[in-house]
């Protein structure tokens, strides 16, 4: 097993947590468990193989995947009556899997030669879209959109992070841990200390 598929494994898991915990939030049975989480655990790294006409798409080529969306799915649907505050377990979990699935990514479209853009739309691709799915389906406020937090902002960086890093040399290990660690560091940033871009503010229109 390569790094990508670590890297894919590990997002696949922790994004599927995430999922069930807004499957919980919503009440779902133990079915809209497994669908929710992987909906989450999938979504970006389809569209993202989709997209690079990668075939075949990852989760269909190894359904172990999908496995693991469910059994994460299970075990939540079994334990979280035990935690306090599922919010906080879900945006701290999120955190993670988005650094993780930002630098999954970006290291596939590094491996395929594909552009620097290209390698920076996967990256923000695979880590925001099966959050975004997520939330859309269970009537959540996207995180992706949720004012005064950074969330795009933090995968970009994470993947022009990767691009860098790969263009001065440095081996794959090194790229995508850069690309990981820059991507989280924003992340928790925003939601401890409300880091945060400026936003657009409406104004009197000119007569």
């Amino acid at each position: 097993m390569n790094g990508l598929a670590l890297l894919d494994y590990a997002s696949v898991l922790i994004f599927a947590l995430t999922g069930a915990l807004v499957a919980s939030r919503a009440q779902l049975d133990l079915v809209g468990f497994a669908f929710i989480a992987c909906l989450t655990a999938v979504g970006g790294g389809t569209v993202r193989d989709l997209l690079l006409d990668r075939h075949p798409i990852f989760w269909v080529g190894q359904p172990d995947y999908i496995l693991i969306g469910t059994g994460a799915a299970v075990l939540v649907f079994l334990t979280a009556h035990r935690v306090e505050s599922r919010y906080n377990w879900l945006i701290w979990l999120d955190s993670f899997a988005l650094s993780i699935a930002v630098a999954a990514g970006t290291g596939v479209a590094l491996s395929l030669g594909q552009s620097g853009t290209i390698v920076v739309l996967m990256g923000v691709c695979t880590g925001c879209l099966g959050g975004l799915m997520r939330d859309v389906v269970c009537n959540e406020v996207p995180l992706v959109l949720k004012q005064g937090q950074l969330y795009v902002s933090c995968a970009f960086a994470g993947a022009v992070t990767a691009v860098l890093a790969h263009r001065l040399g440095f081996d794959e290990i090194v790229t995508l841990g850069a690309c990981a660690l820059t991507c989280w560091a924003l992340r928790a940033g925003s939601l401890l200390w409300g880091w945060q871009l400026p936003v657009y503010k409406s104004r009197p229109p000119r007569r």
